[in-house]
């Protein structure tokens, strides 16, 4: 067998592997841009002379959403979990669950879009909060086609205990949406009742 013919040898650690290191450089970019996103709505925020220019945004649809979306990760640390001991029946499950929490994420956020009073284009409090949690709910949408694409192929018997370099990639990924928008959920939903004239 010639060398160009040989299988390329199992990777020994996740972290060594390029695919990995890939990941984590998305994840550090996509991070910095939702820095300066938050860091504009402070910025704003800190020269208007009313931030939010309406009502503080409601909790009632954007609290149970965060329970949700931390479910989902919690779902998916189990299935990864149960893939690294190659169960690869708990994975498929789990990664379903978190693929049907992630679905009820996105159209409780549309659910909460539909209700708003402003829109983008109504003033700088709209045009960030839309940019903000739109932004969010793109990486969401990326993150649920990535979960589809590796429950597939789990399903299919392409990982074992020993190989599922993009299960791990892909609950790293989820995990940061995760952050993000407790980052998110804090900035824009909880920061302005702290604040806001009684």
């Amino acid at each position: 067998m010639t060398a160009a013919a040989r299988p390329m040898p199992e990777p020994t650690s996740v972290v060594q592997m390029p695919g990995w290191w890939g990941m984590i450089c998305l994840i550090a970019t996509e991070a910095s841009l939702f820095a300066y996103l938050l860091f504009s709505y402070f910025y704003i925020g800190a020269q208007a002379a009313q931030w939010p220019p309406t009502q503080p945004p409601e909790l009632r649809l954007a609290l149970p959403n965060t329970i949700i979306l931390l479910v989902s990760s919690a779902t998916l640390m189990w299935a990864e979990s149960g893939m690294k001991k190659g169960q690869r029946t708990r994975y498929v499950l789990g990664a379903a669950i978190t693929i049907v929490l992630g679905i009820v994420f996105l159209a409780i956020q549309l659910l909460e879009y539909h209700g708003k009073n402003f829109g983008p284009t109504s003033h700088a409090y709209g045009s960030l909060f839309f940019t903000i949690t739109g932004f969010h709910f793109a990486h969401v949408a990326v993150g649920l086609l990535m979960l589809a694409e590796v429950e597939v192929r789990a399903v299919l018997g392409h990982f074992s205990a020993e190989k599922h370099l993009a299960i791990r990639n892909t609950t790293l990924y989820w995990h940061f949406v995760d952050v993000v928008w407790l980052c998110v959920f804090f900035s824009l939903y909880i920061t302005p009742h702290l604040w806001w004239p009684r």
